[in-house]
């Protein structure tokens, strides 16, 4: 009977386990070797060695100024009531700024203190001192004195303090040459054409290959290899030579095509099959011909995350430059993020600062999510042996983003709108540098954080069943201090339904019809209350529609969960059907506004906010969404 080429896991590692492995398997100080280069092409290279000065700089005395060499002893006396003439030639000097003194003189007189009465002699008002204007031979460095350590990466002025020494060549660490090999049936190149169903274009290898960059790295990436064993084994068979570490995306997990660990162990050993970090946990660690060869997770993030907490300290190790310089905040955490216990977890985190209290606010997990890589400021690791973060809990993220950039940053808590995405692109592309963030918990979430200090803003849309009003009841009602509400829209809330609408469905009484399945809003939304206030209106029980204990978070999700076949309906935005062409069936109109409190209002951050949304430009691309409605945007009115 044929063996199975599939990969089986081995026991999982602690991650400190697994990294350990490798450093008793492999002398990474000595991994890559040395080479020496041109020092002006030093840029960014680690240096292999300590370096001293070869020569000193300067190596003569200097003229730090134009004007005269002179020996300051005849020069004292010197004043405006008692000048005194010094002969050109014997007793002054003219000198150029960088020109040798003779060695006869220890002075510079700067020109505009010397007068020329006559063509033989000029006239001084001031005495000079021993060395005045004047750089000493080695006043920068003396020859045989340290300059740089071992381990140092080269900077663009450190290139001309190596040639102000003499050192023309320099001794670096080899860049390490990583080889990628993407692997999976459905996989295909970038560039190669529309997807078909089932297909995914190929990220990973550029993804990581622009992080080792980054890092000092050279990379080559092969083109992508489909789902059998002997393909795989031969595309590093026959680069394993050639590269320091070759890595192969995908296939390390357990499944009836994955590859990975099987091509490992036929062609080396495996030493490490499985890593206590999430996500990230079939990472495989192997040994092929004395090369380090790694299997990645083919999730964007999963790789993401072992690169940063495997490769990329294995590259310092390998360059000598110590632990990555990873820059950190203290931060407080804006919701509870529950976590099985058993895995160190790797979460993307939002990073605002709110009166100078930083603040970490989750972002969807999912291992497949590389949209959450690109809005994330920060990753927080929450440890094995606990079972997650609470509210108000610190913690010290791993910055992705500059400090500065996140203090330009606005947080805002509260309802989703698709306006929040296109105002977050319209703020950063009229006002560099500034951003805005949104964290989806619903409206009287969103207010909530507000009371609590822990936004700058919330977008909300709760109605008053008693008056009809939109926010105004529920901001006198939680939050103390004054605030400035803005209206960003008017919008249409309505049945969501597939293409064609199979189940007939054209008003909120038909969701408690049989076969019926209700894609549901969260507790505490505005669009949850404005189902709440239709079913109260129309006397229907809710515990009577299928799928009311069923929880989205955005107008998306519910849209999504339609278009999946999950759902035969739910309540949301015009927008939200539109974009995933499915149908419409309005409900009813209602406000969306941001609620700010009045001592943010003349933030410049808050400003810029503002002027955007009152552009027209804006204004137009509001208008041009399905159900939307311009007529109050930009109005505002302060609520006491």
């Amino acid at each position: 009977m044929k063996k199975s080429k599939r990969n089986i896991y081995l026991k999982k590692k602690p991650l400190t386990e697994a990294m350990s492995i490798l450093f008793e398997k492999f002398d990474f100080d000595s991994y890559i070797g040395d080479e020496e280069i041109n020092s002006t092409e030093a840029l960014g290279r680690v240096l292999a060695s300590t370096i001293f000065a070869a020569s000193s700089s300067p190596n003569y005395h200097s003229a730090a100024m134009d004007g005269i060499a002179v020996s300051a002893v005849d020069t004292y006396g010197a004043s405006e009531s008692s000048p005194k003439r010094l002969k050109i030639g014997s007793e002054a000097v003219f000198i150029n700024t960088g020109n040798p003194l003779p060695d006869d003189k220890d002075a510079v007189i700067m020109i505009e203190d010397v007068h020329e009465p006559g063509d033989e002699t000029v006239e001084i008002i001031m005495g000079a001192i021993p060395f005045q204007h004047v750089r000493s031979m080695g006043e920068d460095i003396v020859a045989t004195e340290f300059l740089l350590p071992k381990g140092h990466i080269i900077r663009p002025f450190d290139i001309g303090a190596l040639l102000g020494v003499g050192l023309t060549k320099v001794n670096v660490r080899k860049r390490p040459k990583i080889f990628f090999i993407p692997t999976g049936d459905e996989i295909v190149e970038p560039g190669s054409g529309p997807l078909t169903f089932g297909k995914v274009y190929e990220s990973n290898s550029a993804v990581i290959g622009a992080l080792a960059l980054e890092d000092g790295v050279e990379t080559k990436r092969h083109p992508v290899v489909n789902d059998v064993f002997e393909n795989i084994k031969s595309a590093v068979a026959d680069n394993i030579d050639d590269y320091d570490i070759v890595i192969v995306i995908a296939g390390s997990s357990a499944g009836t095509k994955d590859f990975t660990r099987s091509v490992f162990d036929e062609l080396g050993e495996v030493l490490v099959h499985g890593i206590n970090i999430m996500p990230g946990k079939p990472t495989i660690l192997g040994n092929v011909k004395g090369k380090l060869v790694v299997g990645l997770p083919g999730y964007p993030v999963s790789a993401i995350m072992t690169y940063f907490n495997v490769i990329r300290p294995l590259i310092a190790k390998m360059l000598g430059t110590g632990e990555p310089p990873y820059e950190r905040v203290t931060a407080t955490v804006l919701r509870d993020i529950p976590s099985r216990a058993g895995n160190d977890e790797f979460l993307q985190v939002m990073i605002s600062n709110v009166e100078g209290n930083i603040i970490a606010s989750p972002l969807p997990r999912g291992a497949g999510n590389i949209t959450t890589m690109v809005k994330a400021d920060g990753v927080v690791k929450i440890d094995s042996l606990s079972e997650g973060l609470m509210k108000g809990d610190e913690v010290k993220p791993i910055l992705l983003r500059r400090k500065d950039e996140i203090e330009r940053g606005i947080l805002a808590v509260g309802s989703h709108d698709i306006c929040l995405d296109l105002l977050s692109a319209d703020l950063s592309l009229f006002y560099p540098g500034h951003s805005l963030a949104s964290v989806n918990v619903g409206s009287l979430g969103g207010i909530i954080a507000l009371k609590n200090g822990e936004c700058h803003l919330t977008g909300a849309h709760l109605l008053d069943p008693e008056t009809g009003q939109y926010n105004t009841w529920a901001v006198k009602k939680y939050i103390e201090e004054p605030v400035t509400i803005v209206t960003l829209v008017h919008r249409t809330q309505g049945l969501i339904v597939p293409k064609g609408n199979p189940d007939g469905i054209s008003t909120i009484s038909d969701l408690v019809k049989d076969g019926v399945t209700f894609a549901n809003r969260q507790r505490g939304s505005g669009t949850r209350i404005l189902l709440d206030y239709h079913l109260a209106k129309l006397e229907i029980d809710p515990t009577e529609i299928d799928g009311y204990d069923r929880e989205e978070f955005t107008h998306m999700n519910v849209a999504v969960r339609v278009l999946g076949g999950r759902a035969s309906c739910g309540l949301g935005i015009a927008a939200a059907s539109a974009a995933l062409d499915l149908d419409f069936i309005p409900v009813d109109e209602e406000r969306y506004d941001l609620i700010i409190p009045q001592k943010f209002r003349d933030d410049e951050r808050i400003c810029a906010l503002i002027d955007v949304i009152n552009s027209e430009k804006f204004k137009n691309k509001i208008g041009a969404l399905p159900g939307y409605n311009t007529k109050e945007t930009g109005v505002e009115f302060s609520v006491e």
